[in-house]
């Protein structure tokens, strides 16, 4: 079947459970504030143990190189965007959560479940790689601008149990140490839930909106634009200038992969961060929403923009 069609199906699936949270908020069940809960078990529990499970794989030498072509293009589109961003939110006067909005994509939350989908759960290990780049800009640059904080504290940055998963995840990878299977059998089912707790999360806090305000925001629909196709077009460019692709007979299969994860919609990590520190989580929740809704659209066309590309 083809790649955008897989792609717009698991996309759908998603936006179902976003309904979901949002009728458990409007039946009375729960809250829509309860969703700060679910936030930080989200943040601190789930995203730690699929990182830790996803590095949990053969070490070959096909692996480290596909790896390093991964990482190498992680890292430069990630770097290059958060200049790019940086520079228009000036020019644009973009405030903190509009910016973290338009840099930071829902990789965490939806490359597990989209590639898991469309390539098969042996591919997951490399959108985690994108993943675990784009963690150590959220927990210094988003949690800096985000909590208005006026430097940044390394200590907490770099005792912040994402990033010791990370460290710990790529220790176990390259000794080869496997956990005991109780143990890794348990990280694989916990971080199994990120998917649809994310998405129950921004349903939560969708529902505790007042909906006309949010379709009739005519700032939402272009910050909606500079997420999902200024920045999706500008990465496939330097994806594209960069070469990387040819650099392994998996090469495409891996930037399709980084590409994949940087076309979701804006990071739903930034509305948890947002209730987390006490900035505008509504606001940054319908942001969300809003990409959500629409990538079901431009996902899809990116994808084939890529198939063409490169």
């Amino acid at each position: 079947m083809n790649i955008s069609i897989l792609l717009m199906q698991q996309i759908v699936q998603l936006f179902l459970m976003i309904f979901m949270g949002y009728l458990i908020v409007k039946t009375g069940l729960v809250r829509d504030d309860d969703s700060k809960v679910l936030s930080k078990i989200i943040l601190y529990l789930i995203v730690p143990c699929v990182i830790i499970n996803a590095f949990q794989v053969d070490y070959t030498t096909d692996t480290v190189k596909g790896l390093l072509i991964a990482f190498a293009a992680s890292v430069m589109t990630q770097v290059i965007l958060l200049v790019v961003i940086s520079v228009a939110g000036k020019l644009l006067h973009l405030n903190e959560v509009e910016v973290a909005s338009v840099y930071y994509s829902n990789s965490g939350n939806l490359i597990v479940p989209i590639v898991t989908f469309i390539l098969g759960q042996e591919w997951v290990l490399y959108g985690c790689v994108f993943m675990s780049v784009q963690l150590v800009f959220l927990w210094t640059h988003c949690k800096k601008i985000i909590s208005r904080e006026a430097s940044y504290d390394w200590k907490k940055i770099i005792l912040n149990i994402n990033m010791i998963s990370i460290f710990i995840g790529v220790i176990l990878f390259f000794t080869g140490i496997r956990l005991p299977e109780i143990i890794g059998n348990t990280l694989a089912s916990v971080g199994t839930m990120i998917g649809p707790a994310s998405m129950i999360v921004t349903g939560m806090l969708f529902a505790g909106m007042n909906l006309k305000q949010i379709f009739a925001n005519k700032r939402v629909y272009f910050i909606t634009f500079l997420r999902l196709i200024a920045v999706p077009l500008i990465a496939l460019v330097l994806i594209k200038l960069s070469n990387l692709a040819s650099f392994s007979a998996d090469g495409n299969k891996i930037m399709l992969i980084v590409f994949l994860a940087i076309i979701t919609p804006s990071a739903s990590t930034v509305t948890q961060m947002c209730q987390v520190y006490g900035n505008d989580s509504r606001y940054a929740s319908a942001i969300n929403v809003m990409t959500t809704l629409l990538s079901i659209i431009t996902m899809p066309v990116m994808v084939m923009l890529f198939q063409m590309i490169i």
